[in-house]
């Protein structure tokens, strides 16, 4: 049962689920959405620099 429960709860982690259930919570205003967008993008172009070296 455990190991069921498991690949499951990874099946809707790999899937984004969950993240699509919480961000229908509350409403979230197009401004926010993008200012949210915008600084996962910054965040991911920052790594992207940082381990080019690599």
């Amino acid at each position: 049962m455990e190991k069921a429960l498991r690949r499951l709860k990874k099946k809707i982690d790999r899937e984004g689920t969950l993240k699509v259930v919480r961000s229908h919570r509350h409403y979230e205003k197009p401004s926010e959405c993008r200012r949210r967008k915008e600084k996962a993008a910054r965040f991911s172009a920052m790594l992207t620099a940082r381990y080019a070296d690599l």
